[in-house]
């Protein structure tokens, strides 16, 4: 289901994603937005679910203990995954575990491990863009 560019701060990331794109494009790097090229759209909460990982609440800043355990829980299904000192950093902003989950997800993306558009969405994928949803298991970015 598409998110709508006037639900609440999506379309200000919307602009700016336009915006380097469109760079992109002018340095020679065309992007085809179905998810084949060098740039995919992700969707952290979509791969938390399709990784069987409770995401709810974990954005609620009067909650700190759901973002905990939704840490606890990543690191237990992807036990390769090593935060090194930003281990902390993770379980403070949810900003910061987006970024981690948009990362792993465009490693599923490069490794074929995502959805891809069929035949009958992929002129519009092309023109709307695509948001990569990972098809197969955490452990298997490894």
């Amino acid at each position: 289901m598409p998110l709508s560019v006037s639900a609440d701060r999506i379309a200000h990331v919307a602009l700016r994603c336009a915006v380097l794109l469109a760079k992109l494009d002018a340095a020679g790097r065309p992007v085809d937005r179905s998810g084949s090229g060098p740039v995919v759209e992700v969707y952290p909460a979509a791969s938390l679910r399709s990784w069987r990982l409770d995401r709810r609440g974990y954005k609620q800043p009067a909650r700190p203990d759901v973002l905990g355990h939704l840490v606890d829980d990543l690191l237990t299904a992807a036990a390769w995954l090593d935060c090194g000192a930003h281990e902390e950093a993770i379980r403070r902003s949810h900003d910061v575990l987006d970024a981690v989950i948009a990362a792993m997800t465009a490693r599923a993306a490069v490794r074929g491990q995502t959805l891809s558009p069929g035949e009958a969405d992929l002129a519009a994928a092309r023109t709307e863009g695509w948001i990569a949803i990972p098809d197969s298991p955490i452990s298997q970015l490894l």
